[in-house]
């Protein structure tokens, strides 16, 4: 009797009338009822969601089934390849016992299929080159990679705003150490001082060290141009979405560079996509795994600004989905706004891991056929506890589900057909080279060689080049005389600035709210 009332409510719960991805079947007292049909609503998934568990539990091969699924219907997926262990979606499995076994337990009939898939890299070694220029990203993103405190973020945002006011694009790390340079030891130190303050010695060291240390680890491959066009993720090959995913595994000792570069991603998303409303499918499922990599240590602005977009997107026909190990690792605002919850097993080994899994059952609507806490320690190997959001956006019957398995290959492919798949890749051409277009390199290199022949006017010409002047000579003897300020408003007016003159506003976000998208700013570069 029970089963039976177990089966018509999850039938009432989770049969969805539109277009919907199959999760598995219901699982009570350790039975698996194939009946008892678990779904999660297409339409629905712009609500974001959440899916969490231990290591090893199965949270990898729960988000490659649901990628296949979406790219069947039509939807394009962007995720992360954390340990370069998913690259098989772009092949069928083969079937064997455990695979066909799994599909019987919950009415299903297994059939392998491949995906199209792109391959994408922030180093450029392992697919198509990912880029974003410096100015796109914005400062807080920077800071938040160069693990700048509070002062020193404030400088950074200086730089950005003088920047924006006097049309110098920052592409690369080479524009970035040039503007800090210019407005700490050259021409400009002067000319900011009433508009935008001073620039400490010590902060603006810290700045540049830190850049040179990225720029030691590789990591400044992610900044300039060719940047990154959002309009590629929205590919499709006969019918079916493409499957974006990020390859990392090469810098996984930077964790804060790519879980950065991804929001930063996210945003321009937002940025370039128009209103869409509700839609019975989204455009496009973003995964953030390893999400607590996001938040930690992040400052309360940047916490602010994700609470924002994760708001905001979904009107733009994009869902979000995190995966972590806790709940606890997404802070409660975030939280707050995923609609879908997949968990998979919580170890419940130390005091702290007992008090996370009773924070966690209470997040979820209470059920009459299970007791939580006992269930949630015993769940399977690709199984989970589930309720998501049903067409009416109410939350659906809290139900331990035995999960599908993947039609793709739940591994790499061979480093042959990784090869393969790469040169196959328009893409990975399309973005292989590096372009170094005009910026603020040198425009900055013009304007001061421009007012060094301005002041050559001014004084007498020296007998003999004379050594470099010491710190403490400086002090007393300024090595440039001070220019009245008319000279520099020649200099801002020349024709070489004026070509790039247009104001580049944006938000803390790089692109996000800004007035311009980064298609439409491509254009002065």
């Amino acid at each position: 009797m029970e089963q039976i009332s177990f089966i018509e409510a999850i039938k009432n719960s989770y049969g969805f009338s539109g277009p919907k991805i199959f999760l598995g079947a219901g699982v009570l007292k350790q039975q698996i009822l194939p009946e008892a049909t678990v779904n999660l609503s297409l339409r629905m998934m712009t609500r974001h969601g959440l899916v969490t568990g231990a290591t090893g539990s199965g949270k990898t091969r729960t988000l490659q089934l649901i990628a296949e699924q979406l790219s069947s219907a039509g939807v394009s997926v962007f995720m992360p390849d954390m340990k370069g262990d998913i690259s098989g979606l772009a092949k069928e499995a083969v079937p064997n016992d455990k695979l066909t076994e799994r599909a019987t337990a919950i009415g299903a009939t297994y059939t392998p299929s491949a995906f199209p898939v792109e391959i994408y890299s922030l180093t450029g070694k392992l697919g198509a080159q990912m880029r974003a220029t410096v100015t796109e990203f914005g400062p807080v993103l920077l800071s938040k990679i160069l693990a700048l405190n509070d002062t020193q973020t404030g400088v950074l945002t200086m730089l950005f705003k003088y920047a924006d006011d006097q049309g110098l694009p920052i592409v690369d790390f080479k524009d970035l150490k040039k503007v800090l340079n210019y407005l700490t030891e050259g021409p400009g130190a002067d000319e900011i001082k009433s508009d935008y303050g001073k620039i400490s010695g010590s902060s603006a060291g810290t700045i540049l060290r830190k850049i040179v240390a990225l720029e030691q680890q590789g990591v400044d491959h992610i900044f300039g141009e060719r940047s990154f066009e959002i309009d590629d993720l929205f590919e499709k090959v006969d019918g079916r979405g493409v499957i974006s995913l990020l390859n990392v595994s090469d810098i996984q000792h930077q964790p804060a560079v790519f879980s950065t570069f991804m929001l930063a991603l996210l945003a321009e998303i937002y940025q370039s996509l128009p209103e869409a409303g509700d839609l019975d499918k989204p455009k496009l499922v973003f995964f953030l795994d390893e999400a607590h990599l996001l938040f930690k240590d992040a400052p309360k602005a940047f916490l602010d600004q994700i609470d924002q977009i994760i708001r905001l997107i979904r009107s733009k026909g994009v869902g979000i989905f995190f995966c972590t190990q806790l709940t606890q690792d997404v802070p409660q605002n975030v939280l707050s706004q995923l609609g879908n919850r997949i968990h998979h097993v919580i170890r419940s080994f130390t005091p702290n891991d007992v008090k996370a899994l009773r924070e966690t059952i209470n997040t979820f609507p209470r059920s009459s056929f299970y007791d939580m806490e006992q269930q949630f320690t015993q769940l399977g190997i690709g199984q989970a506890f589930i309720t998501v959001l049903n067409e009416k956006g109410i939350p659906t019957e809290t139900v331990v589900t035995h999960l599908a398995p993947p039609a793709s290959v739940m591994g790499p492919l061979s480093e042959q057909e990784y090869q393969q798949l790469l040169n196959a890749s328009a893409l990975y051409k399309k973005y292989k080279d590096t372009l170094d277009p005009q910026s603020a390199h040198e425009l900055l290199e013009a304007r001061m060689k421009q007012y060094e022949a301005q002041n050559t006017t001014w004084e007498m010409p020296a007998p003999a080049p004379r050594p470099r002047q010491t710190s403490t000579t400086r002090t007393s003897t300024p090595r440039v005389p001070r220019k009245e300020k008319s000279t520099m408003d020649k200099v801002v007016g020349s024709p070489m600035a004026k070509q790039i003159g247009r104001e580049l506003v944006r938000g803390v976000f790089g692109v996000l709210f800004g007035t311009t998208s980064r298609k439409s700013r491509r254009g002065i570069f």
